[in-house]
């Protein structure tokens, strides 16, 4: 399957992914995911849009990341900067190359195997930083190209160097742990 294909899938109230020309059906995500989801994503679009950064996505954004054959990974949020839409504009369609930012929420059901494959090919294609958020576990692990993975629990601060100057985020406040 390609790309073009997928987004030409009728809606069937699924999320898909495309992996090596493989459709991956993506199981409907639970309350508690949703509501970390928006924790996290609302206020780095607030932050992005007050400091005219980018554009933030939510989880139906489709990212190409490879071709022939073709890969569509959609994150739970994406962000894409300025300077690459402008140059690119805002295509109907996925966005042909990766996010400079790529949250993966983890789901009851992930694995590590899969997680630490996602993570790996978000990096592969050029993503420049990824966040791994685990409700399970209360963390957030952040992924760049350039170290060893990081890990923030329910006292640290997630920020958002070097894409968001600025950027401060409680990670208790992303599992909703604060009043």
């Amino acid at each position: 399957m390609t790309a073009e294909e997928l987004f030409r899938l009728p809606d069937d109230n699924c999320r898909h992914e495309l992996v090596r020309g493989e459709l991956r059906r993506m199981a409907a995500a639970g309350f508690r995911h949703g509501a970390v989801v928006m924790n996290v994503a609302g206020p780095l679009s607030q932050h992005v849009k007050a400091h005219g950064l980018g554009v933030v996505c939510g989880a139906e954004t489709g990212f190409v990341l490879e071709r022939d054959p073709d890969t569509v990974l959609a994150p739970d949020v994406a962000f894409v900067r300025r300077e690459r839409i402008l140059a690119s504009g805002l295509p109907p369609t996925f966005w042909e190359g990766p996010p400079d930012l790529a949250v993966e929420v983890t789901s009851p059901g992930d694995t590590r195997r899969e997680v630490a494959d996602k993570v790996a090919s978000w990096l592969a294609a050029g993503t420049r930083l990824v966040w791994v958020v685990d409700p399970k576990r209360l963390v957030v692990e952040i992924h760049d190209p350039d170290g060893a993975p990081r890990r923030l629990g329910g006292s640290d601060v997630l920020e958002g160097e070097p894409l968001f100057p600025g950027f401060r985020l409680p990670v208790a406040d992303i599992f909703g742990l604060t009043p």
